[in-house]
């Protein structure tokens, strides 16, 4: 498992280097925009389909063959733009895959992981999921507005440094932060291990094994 999730870490810094670099060096070209974030939206639409995320499973394969389809048509869609709209369109899709769950009679996404790894969970406990549930929140859609600024005020390079490399370095802080603030704020939380929330989020969603029924004795 260890291995597993190694592979899948060195795989992302490799195409998080490599997206930086090719998006520096022909940022006009909208083909290379289509390679670069087409793989991306299929990836995270099958991922969200997985999880029977299904409204962002269909837009994302729908915006992934809208790009693909404009490109084939030589619509000449501007490629900064396209890289633009992805970065946005996932940081929003994220706070709402976030935020709604923080409606009312439904479990907040913190909650729901924390109660794989902690459960079951005190009243206090529920609230400071739901609170980190906002904060996530809050994040995404906080990130996808700075996208759109940096993207008006300042060089399309300065852009992508913030897209490739700041966005997934302020994400993994957020996540570690708040796991060590956590322990601090809130030692009634067990010690666990920070590959424990990873295989709780990515366990989440699956429906729970159904214990074997019991067999009746002649």
């Amino acid at each position: 498992m260890r291995m597993r999730y190694a592979a899948i870490a060195v795989a992302t810094l490799t195409y998080v280097a490599l997206t930086h670099w090719l998006m520096t060096a022909a940022p006009g070209s909208a083909w290379l925009a289509v390679a670069l974030v087409v793989p991306l939206l299929v990836g995270a639409s099958l991922v969200a389909w997985r999880k029977r995320w299904r409204v962002v499973a269909a837009l994302g394969f729908a915006l992934a063959a809208g790009l693909v389809g404009m490109a084939m048509a030589g619509a000449g869609a501007s490629a900064p733009l396209v890289y633009l709209g992805q970065h946005v369109a996932v940081h929003l899709a994220l706070a709402a895959v976030f935020g709604v769950t923080l409606r009312r009679g439904a479990t907040p996404l913190i909650t729901a992981l924390a109660d794989r790894v902690h459960g079951p969970l005190t009243p206090a406990k529920k609230v400071y999921t739901r609170k980190l549930t906002i904060v996530w929140v809050a994040y995404f859609t906080s990130m996808a507005a700075l996208s759109v600024l940096l993207f008006v005020a300042a060089p399309f390079e300065a852009w992508a440094v913030f897209a490739n490399l700041v966005t997934p370095l302020a994400m993994g802080v957020l996540f570690i932060g708040e796991y060590w603030l956590r322990f601090v704020l809130h030692p009634e939380f067990e010690r666990t291990r920070l590959i424990d929330a990873v295989r709780a989020y990515s366990q989440h969603g699956r429906a729970a094994p159904t214990p074997p029924a019991p067999q009746r004795r002649p």
